[in-house]
């Protein structure tokens, strides 16, 4: 359950990453160097939400479902 709750903020850093990306396509000099180099740790950044959700769910570490358990 963590891992489909954790699509929502990678969403999030994914559109903003490509913001970033295409702002740096339009400039010139260090600044387009240095926006694809944060459009890169931000998709990175993106992943690393997926792979962490992946692994809460996965180890059976999800507060969600402990939640869901209590709530039913």
């Amino acid at each position: 359950m963590c891992f489909f709750f954790s699509f929502l903020p990678a969403t999030f850093w994914l559109v903003i990453g490509y913001f970033v990306l295409f702002s740096a396509s339009r400039a010139d000099g260090w600044i387009e160097a240095f926006g694809r180099v944060l459009a890169t740790w931000i998709f990175v950044i993106s992943g690393m939400i997926l792979l962490a959700g992946a692994y809460f769910t996965l180890s059976d570490m999800c507060s969600i479902e402990a939640w869901m358990k209590c709530a039913g």
